[in-house]
């Protein structure tokens, strides 16, 4: 490797490094704290960086969050994103059921997080903006998935697909933040079963 080369690599290291180090400690300090309280000062300081990198990488704690929270919703996209091609109305039911009930584990799982992220989205047009971004993304996955029920004969045809995803998902939405707030007293699975009831009802025929 040439000598230019190897200094381009140690740079990119370093770069890395100093990312990292910014986003761990930004997470354990709006974790410590919470969305409101925290300064960027603060995430700095834990990051042990000075104050000229760590700008360099985020313009401030708003972007830090932004990437911790796409962090997190990758993992959520993930069980979205699982292959929808349900050969009957029954295997749509239990796919939905498996989908609904994996999405509120993690939101169980992911509940500090997922708390500074529902403070920031009421505070912050950044954070909100993005959320929103976050929804559509799944929004239209569910929409994806609708069509192709529709176009198997599985699904009610005379239905709008965005409009039926947008309902999914915001109800789902809304358990998802009842259980970071650990507002709900019923369990996931009666939540995911009784949520996939109600809209499996509407959307799918009865045989």
């Amino acid at each position: 490797m040439k000598s230019d080369d190897m200094k381009i690599d140690k740079r990119h290291l370093r770069t890395m490094r100093t990312r990292e180090k910014l986003l761990v400690a930004a997470r354990e300090v709006f974790l410590e704290n919470d969305f409101q309280t925290t300064t960027i000062s603060q995430i700095i300081k834990r990051a042990g960086v000075g104050y000229g990198t760590a700008y360099v990488h985020f313009e401030g704690k708003d972007e830090l969050l932004i990437v911790l929270m796409e962090d997190v919703m990758d993992r959520f996209h993930q069980v979205a994103e699982q292959p929808f091609e349900p050969g009957t109305a029954e295997e749509a039911r239990e796919q939905i059921e498996q989908q609904a009930t994996a999405f509120l584990q993690l939101a169980e799982r992911e509940r500090e997080m997922l708390r500074i992220v529902e403070q920031a989205i009421g505070v912050s047009y950044a954070i909100r903006t993005k959320w929103k971004q976050i929804r559509e993304r799944f929004i239209e996955r569910i929409s994806r998935d609708i069509r192709y029920a529709q176009a198997a004969g599985l699904a009610r045809p005379d239905l709008n697909p965005t409009l039926v995803a947008r309902g999914w998902f915001f109800a789902n939405e809304m358990y998802l933040f009842e259980v970071v707030r650990e507002e709900t007293t019923a369990s996931i699975d009666e939540i995911a079963k009784t949520l996939t009831a109600v809209y499996t009802t509407g959307l799918y025929p009865h045989d």
